[in-house]
């Protein structure tokens, strides 16, 4: 066998493994489980994954002087760079192990199957130093050039007679180098290429919901009646694709938009075990045949069904639905689409408790207070998550998880909370402005443990944490930190909040807390801090501000000891 027959053969044998790795990768199932990053069950599939193409890769080659001209290279470095060193080693080891142990003829088996055990572990360490840049195509085809070389001179050096080794060395070398070093790259560009258009997917499905929870609000808003319902539905049926959307409370259909309205009928009772299933359990349920939905009309059209529970104050008050047909199919990227609107749904219907807040201490307040929530701090947010959809989806998931729970505890009617949870407000604040601003916000949090029972005036802190990032760190080019401390010393909460922003003058320190509830924006949110810890806890327990141009500002306060009885009282 000459150089150039050999060259052509494995570029001919390198090309069914690219194939089979992207008609593999292109299915939803697998897909998702092996371009997902990290996870212990997507590393055990990648593992799997690159090291069944790497013994392939064995197989795939052609015997040359009792050895084998092989493809492993191609499969174990991607694994390396994709994977990091675990997928990369755990690749490595089985497509080398594979060559070492199994008997398959050749006097090189050993130095081959180490330079596929080494060039796997090498491009898994590398990924850790290249970070988003692992991908690269050229960073690919260097390291399994350099890693074939190394091959190379393993065989020389390890494998005998010498005379026999220099032959197939000589034979082999060029085919192997070229091959593998551009098998591995178009290996990276495929994984890239498939891992994108996950991103997109995922993107996609994310902007979806927020395209349809910026329409439904208005609706949401005066509670879960047929008039909402109908209306919310038909959002629904006209940005997704499905066959019917219907929307239900804990007894009734309340709407029902697509095919089948000839017999789901909006006003009947419900009829279908799997919907009372979810509105008792609370679970999600995927109905992937027609026997599943439980429908007994002869022609009924829907063939899959999709229940998701719909919640207020924790309580499951309604379900949405999305039926599937042999026209349009349900799969799982509108399961996950229809959990997300559940939950962005279930946070609207919250803000109708918003309009029958009860009287209690301090209720006014509050209702204010939330009020005068800037609404560019919501299309910021929304903006912010938007764009990490398309660069880092799981952490637009994280950030849209931090706003409802930030947009949840803002509607929260209690008088007093415990300082645990108030911290979990401050925290999902920070998140979302971090996430904005990127390193210009910076923040600390130091709070003693004796502290998290501590019961307090709900939404007294995060208006402060706002302040300081909205007014004083957020105006420096290079930005600043904000910190939280809070300790407890003579039987009170000590709470201060200090930014290193551009700070105030005296003179309009003092006027921010005298504002009182017809403040200008810029000053409500300190203002109303100030006057409820007034109102609850006396003159004594006002805010203390002290502030100087550019040199930021702190503000402090003390609350005394307050017990359960008192807190409802």
């Amino acid at each position: 066998m000459t150089i150039g027959v050999l060259l052509v053969s494995l570029v001919e044998r390198f090309g069914l493994i690219i194939a089979a790795a992207f008609l593999l990768l292109h299915f939803n199932p697998l897909r998702d489980m092996g371009l997902k990053h990290p996870g212990r069950a997507s590393r055990v599939f990648q593992i799997l994954l690159f090291g069944a193409f790497g013994i392939m890769g064995t197989y795939s080659g052609n015997m040359v002087f009792n050895s084998v001209a092989n493809l492993r290279a191609m499969s174990v470095v991607p694994a390396g760079l994709f994977g990091g060193p675990l997928v990369g080693i755990a690749a490595g080891l089985m497509a080398g192990g594979h060559r070492i142990l199994i008997d398959i003829g050749g006097f090189s088996a050993l130095p081959c199957g180490l330079a596929t055990i080494l060039e796997g572990t090498v491009a898994g360490f590398i990924s850790t130093r290249l970070g988003e840049r692992r991908l690269d195509w050229r960073y690919a085809a260097g390291v399994a050039f350099v890693g074939e070389c190394t091959h190379m001179l393993l065989v020389l050096a390890i494998s005998r007679p010498f005379t026999d080794a220099v032959e197939l060395v000589q034979l082999i070398a060029l085919p192997m180098i070229v091959v593998n070093s551009i098998g591995a790259a178009l290996f990276v560009q495929t994984i890239k290429l498939l891992s994108r258009y996950r991103e997109k997917s995922q993107s996609s499905t994310a902007h979806d919901i927020l395209s349809i929870a910026n329409l439904t609000v208005g609706y949401l808003r005066t509670g879960l009646n047929p008039e909402a319902a109908k209306a919310t539905a038909s959002i629904i049926y006209d940005h997704v694709g499905a066959a019917a959307v219907a929307i239900t409370d804990t007894e009734n259909v309340l709407a029902h938009v697509g095919e089948g309205v000839d017999h789901h009928l909006p006003g009947r009772c419900i009829r279908t075990q799997s919907t009372r299933q979810v509105l008792e359990t609370g679970e999600p349920l995927f109905q992937r045949r027609a026997s599943d939905i439980g429908c007994d009309h002869p022609g009924c059209p829907f063939r899959a069904g999709i229940i998701v529970p719909l919640t207020k104050g924790g309580r499951i008050v309604g379900t949405l639905k999305l039926y599937g047909s042999r026209r349009v199919q349900l799969d799982e990227v509108r399961f996950e689409l229809a959990k997300g609107l559940a939950q962005l749904f279930s946070t609207q219907l919250e803000l109708e408790d918003i309009q029958i807040q009860s009287q209690l201490r301090a209720n006014a307040e509050i209702r204010h207070l939330q009020a005068q929530i800037n609404p560019h701090f919501l299309f910021n947010s929304l903006n912010t998550i938007a764009s990490f959809c398309r660069t880092s989806p799981e952490r637009a998931r994280d950030l849209l998880k931090d706003l409802a729970s930030f947009m949840r505890k803002n509607l929260d009617t209690r008088g007093f909370v415990r300082m645990s949870e108030e911290l979990e407000q401050v925290r999902s604040y920070l998140s979302i402005e971090q996430a904005r601003f990127g390193e210009r916000v910076r923040a600390e949090i130091d709070v003693a443990p004796e502290c998290a029972d501590w019961l307090m005036p709900s939404l007294l802190i995060q208006p402060l944490v706002e302040n300081s990032i909205r007014h004083g760190i957020s105006r420096k080019e290079e930005g600043g930190l904000v910190r939280l401390r809070a300790w407890v010393a003579d039987d009170e909460l000590n709470v201060v909040v200090e930014d290193d922003g551009v700070g105030m003058s005296a003179e309009k320190a003092a006027r921010v807390l005298e504002g009182g509830l017809g403040s200008r924006r810029d000053s409500i949110g300190l203002s109303n801090c100030n006057m409820r810890l007034e109102q609850v806890f006396g003159a004594r327990h006002r805010l203390s501000l002290t502030s100087a141009p550019d040199r930021g500002t702190s503000v402090s306060f003390r609350i005394p000891r307050v017990t359960d009885a008192e807190a409802v009282a």
